[in-house]
């Protein structure tokens, strides 16, 4: 995916100015930066939630920054929002089958439904609960699988950690570097920058919409001006 000069502003606020960002085939890569940096911004330009004002974003050498979010999924993109958004009232049965409403393929969609419940137990033993019953962290591994059950060649993970306990974010990176072992190319916007170059193979940090910032992960975890910003260290 490419990402060519987008601009965004919400009514004359400027969201994201003259950002770039490139991501390729197997890759996990994270946007990272402080609240408020435009991050959450770019992936809903990525979904079609969001329309720029300027530059072009490509898919496979498609441009979809005009398309409807609905033709954006069916190209193969997920979208794991921040905030989880899972339907509260709904099982999670029916929050996973929702995750594969624009296939028609009803036995594979049986089958990853079955190794959605394989890679996340919890999710099985709840499988006929309300979503809104679930914790926090399980609401989280909700919002990924039912993203995966569309078949996302990219996955857009926003905000995967956001109040989830130690142990839990740890079980949450764990899931996301395995999903990507598997084959799905990963777009992750995350404030625990620490975690998220530890897993990622590269990194962009962006600052009031624009990228300041961009190298390999690990050696953005290295680098002190990195550090200092958003590791929380001297």
């Amino acid at each position: 995916m490419q990402i060519n000069s987008i601009t965004v502003y919400y009514g004359a606020i400027l969201a994201v100015s003259d950002l770039s960002v490139t991501v390729d085939a197997g890759e996990i890569v994270t946007l990272i930066g402080a609240n408020g940096a435009g991050k959450s911004t770019v992936l809903r330009c990525i979904s079609g939630l969001v329309r720029p004002t300027s530059g072009e974003i490509l898919f496979e050498g498609q441009p979809i920054h005009t398309m409807a979010p609905s033709a954006i999924v069916r190209l193969g993109i997920g979208h794991a929002p921040e905030g989880r958004r899972v339907f509260a009232n709904m099982s999670v049965h029916e929050n996973l089958e929702l995750g594969a409403y624009t296939r028609t393929d009803k036995r594979s969609v049986r089958e990853d439904l079955d190794k959605m419940l394989v890679a996340f137990p919890r999710l099985k033993e709840r499988i006929a609960q309300s979503a809104g019953t679930l914790s926090g962290g399980e609401q989280q591994m909700l919002a990924i699988a039912r993203a995966l059950m569309g078949r996302p060649r990219l996955l857009l993970l926003d905000e995967p950690s956001l109040g989830l306990a130690p142990f839990l974010v740890r079980d949450i990176f764990a899931i996301i570097r395995e999903i990507n072992e598997r084959g799905t190319t990963i777009l992750l916007v995350e404030q625990n920058a620490h975690m998220a170059l530890g897993v990622a193979n590269r990194g962009y940090v962006v600052d009031t919409g624009s990228v300041v910032m961009s190298d390999l992960a690990s050696r953005l975890l290295h680098d002190d001006q990195v550090r200092k910003a958003y590791l929380g260290e001297v």
